[in-house]
């Protein structure tokens, strides 16, 4: 496509899209046709009926292109972007020593800036949304809310409400927050508001209740970290002689409004009671390899019917990756083991990635899929490439040989965001030369332990080595 094209996708009002072929839930089928109006898929059908029934419509022709749903991220903490490298061979629990005093180091220009990357890079990857689990930045809120609308990008935004360090009495003033924070947004076009309790034991049974009961009557989830670590899992078991998910199970937190992030560490009792519950997971593969103990038995949960998406918690903003690394943790940590070649196959992660993602972070109804009254949240992809012109099994091929290179554009809301990886309307290098700025000394003055040197610091260590072996 050219810069006309650009032209014709940017102007406001309605607009049919004719691309090569459109990826519908049931699959991909070519020869379709989308019409976008109001920021919603006004009509989806077979492009000579469309052609028919709106003779009059701007019409933008995109031969060799696929029309896709947008990425959903399930699980993102979008002020942790200044310190996304950080994570590079460290043990887990890296929270306690990197995230909690990065972020606590955030005033509100860099909380914004580093939002407002992390959603630059997301959109970059064909992400349309994103599931912000709270920021411990001590800035209100909404300075993460105007940095995800600013950058056009849609975001499930949680509010912490831990009180469990509080002291007494803190519970009723942290439901009250969560209560205006849950109205603050009605209405936003972007911004959808949701709860968040860091793990757990950081927030006080009544409040983990009542969180529960405050989303579920709003329509929206609480997000929580849940059987990630070991270390979590241990305490919780000498605490309450229950591990984290049936802690919660216990005291009547889960359920369909709970979205348990990692959940990498199940029995297959905790399988069953998440099944049984309808509470949702986001399955962070990437997240798992770099800084976790296991890998969640995301195979098992499709198996079993419990209801997940996919996340990147921050490690990079790539749907194309996340989608194949989803997919290849699988293989590797299950797959290999049982003789299973097919490990749910493309279109499992390429729906988990999208629709099912959407369903995990409380907005099934309104995003996440190519169909009429949807929100015109899609990307559109350049199928004419050595990865997938000459594909069998297109869903696989965009599993595991699609690349965010092959973006063209994406749209959300029915509004072009993106364009060839650049930023539509405001100055996409600009943020990144002055987060860059601002990153450095949010770092230096932040008091990050590391326990992993960097990587050439690692070298020089293991060259020293050497020489002294070798003497």
């Amino acid at each position: 496509m050219n810069p006309s094209d650009r032209d014709a996708l940017a102007r406001p009002g309605p607009l049919l899209l004719l691309p090569g072929a459109v990826l519908l839930p049931e699959g991909p089928v070519d020869g379709w046709a989308v019409l976008v109006d109001d920021g919603r898929f006004e009509a989806v059908g077979p492009a000579a009926e469309l052609e028919r029934a709106h003779p009059r419509q701007r019409t933008v022709r995109l031969p060799g292109h696929l029309l896709m749903p947008g990425f959903v991220d399930a699980h993102h903490h979008l002020t942790q972007s200044f310190g996304a490298a950080l994570a590079f061979g460290e043990p887990s629990e890296i929270f306690r020593r990197v995230w909690v005093p990065l972020e606590g180091a955030l005033d509100e220009e860099s909380a914004y800036t580093a939002a407002k990357l992390a959603a630059l890079e997301a959109l970059r990857g064909g992400f349309t949304t994103v599931a912000d689990a709270g920021t411990r930045a001590d800035v209100d809120v909404d300075v993460v809310a105007s940095a995800a609308r600013d950058a056009g990008i849609r975001c499930v935004l949680g509010l912490v409400c831990n009180d469990a360090d509080a002291g007494d009495g803190t519970g009723p003033a942290v439901l009250e927050h969560a209560e205006k924070h849950l109205a603050r947004y009605t209405g936003d076009a972007l911004i959808h508001p949701s709860l968040a309790v860091s793990i757990p034991e950081a927030a006080t049974e009544d409040t983990l209740r009542a969180t529960a009961r405050l989303a579920a009557e709003a329509g929206t989830v609480v997000q929580i970290h849940v059987n990630e670590h070991l270390a979590g899992v241990e305490r919780s078991l000498v605490r309450h002689g229950l591990r984290p998910l049936e802690h919660l199970y216990s005291i009547g937190a889960l359920g369909p409004q709970l979205l348990a992030a990692h959940a990498t560490l199940l029995t297959p009792r905790e399988l069953s009671l998440l099944a049984d519950t309808g509470t949702a997971v986001s399955y962070n593969p990437v997240a798992s390899a770099w800084k976790g103990n296991a890998v969640a038995p995301a195979t098992a949960m499709a198996e079993r019917g419990v209801r997940f998406g996919l996340g990147t918690d921050g490690t990079r903003g790539d749907g194309f990756r996340l989608a194949d690394a989803a997919e290849f943790a699988q293989r590797l940590a299950y797959g290999l083991a049982t003789g299973d070649s097919s490990c749910g196959a493309g279109w499992t992660w390429l729906d988990r990635a999208t629709r099912g993602g959407a369903d995990a972070v409380g907005l099934g109804a309104l995003t996440g899929t190519v169909a009429p009254g949807a929100a015109a949240d899609f990307l559109l992809v350049d199928a004419d490439t050595p990865e997938t012109a000459l594909s069998w099994d297109l869903p696989w091929e965009l599993v595991r040989r699609g690349n965010r290179d092959q973006i063209t554009a994406v749209f959300v809301a029915g509004r072009l965001r993106m364009w060839h990886g650049r930023p539509v309307g405001w100055d996409g290098p600009a943020l990144v030369r002055r987060a860059a700025d601002l990153a450095r000394a949010t770092v230096a003055r932040a008091g990050v332990t590391r326990v992993h040197p960097t990587s050439t610091a690692s070298r020089a260590l293991s060259t020293t080595q050497e020489r002294s072996a070798a003497q």
